[in-house]
């Protein structure tokens, strides 16, 4: 009996070792990838088209690298977009944009698909981007001249790290990704 098992072991072993060996070589198999660059500088931009710029204030942002880039990513990604930039420390979006693919309301909705909490206010076309930060916001109609310059002193104090961080209490999908 026990020399039938080392028999029977031994004829495995063999049939599993010249089973491995029959493929003397490796199989060679090529594919075909494409590669797909997503930049401004690979999107087709129609150096015919006529583009206009458009000036936003954006409310709702708590940080900068948290909603304001997402914003601006969003916007930036859309067909038709040639540049777009959000500032958040003065709540500014500017963007350039070929006329015939993009309309002000597709910029207004892009910016409420970044996050529920983003309002678009004041919107309208220049001609050159300003630096001004926009000061038309309801909030800031109902300040006194003293508290409109108290909360400008509170953030002119702060560190850059404290301005592109979120607020502690902030709920908002931008600062919750990071959490």
């Amino acid at each position: 009996m026990k020399t039938l098992k080392n028999i029977l072991a031994i004829a495995l072993i063999s049939v599993s070792i010249i089973a491995c060996k029959s493929d003397k070589e490796p199989e060679v198999k090529t594919v075909e990838t494409t590669t797909e660059i997503n930049t401004n500088a690979a999107k087709k931009l129609d150096p015919n088209a006529t583009y206009a710029k458009a000036e936003f204030g954006i409310e709702g942002m708590t940080c900068a690298m948290g909603c304001a880039k997402t914003i601006e990513k969003k916007i930036a990604k859309m067909d038709g977009v040639k540049s777009a930039k959000v500032d958040f420390e003065k709540e500014l979006a500017m963007v350039e944009y070929d006329e015939a693919m993009v309309t002000p309301k597709t910029l207004e909705e892009a910016v409420a698909k970044a996050g529920d909490t983003y309002k678009v206010k004041d919107m309208h076309t220049v001609k050159d981007f300003s630096s001004e930060k926009h000061e038309c916001s309801a909030d800031c109609a109902n300040k006194t001249e003293a508290e409109k310059a108290a909360c400008k002193a509170k953030c002119a104090n702060k560190t850059e790290a404290e301005k592109m961080a979120c607020a502690e209490d902030c709920k908002k999908d931008c600062c919750a990704k990071k959490a």
